[in-house]
């Protein structure tokens, strides 16, 4: 099976270093943005099999990459996983409506975020997400 590539974007360098790291032991080949206008042009250049995307980003939102990103016909169909500390009701909402697969929320288990891309691109292999299904907020951990 080739090496499936992961866009990880988040304005924190330390997430991007430890996740990165993370997901390369595994055998991901991992890129990495640090705001919102970057992830979307890499995404376009690169075409990942799937991103994992910080929802608030300099540049532009998370919520905004995502909007373009799915607007976008090389892009419409990279599974998105947002990757945020909100907790509210309104903010999840919000990354739903603008096209987000899952949401996962931060601080998280490697192993719960590492399932969650697993299960995303193995939907993914079958063909394109339903965009019009509610996506389940997953509560992978509360590490404090």
């Amino acid at each position: 099976m080739p090496m499936k590539r992961i866009l990880l974007v988040d304005d924190y360098p330390d997430a991007l270093e430890i996740w990165g790291l993370y997901l390369r032991s595994l055998g991901y080949d991992v890129e990495t943005a640090d705001d919102g206008l970057k992830a979307v042009q890499q995404a376009h250049a690169h075409l990942p099999d799937i991103i994992v995307l910080d929802l608030e980003l300099p540049g532009i939102t998370g919520f905004e990459a995502a909007v373009r990103l799915r607007a976008a016909d090389d892009t419409k169909d990279i599974p998105l996983i947002a990757a945020t500390g909100y907790s509210h009701a309104k903010q999840l909402d919000q990354a739903r409506q603008c096209g987000f697969d899952s949401i996962v929320l931060k601080p998280c288990e490697p192993s719960a975020l590492v399932a969650e891309i697993e299960r995303l691109l193995r939907e993914a292999e079958r063909g394109p997400l339903l965009q019009e299904q509610p996506v389940p907020v997953k509560r992978l951990s509360q590490n404090r």
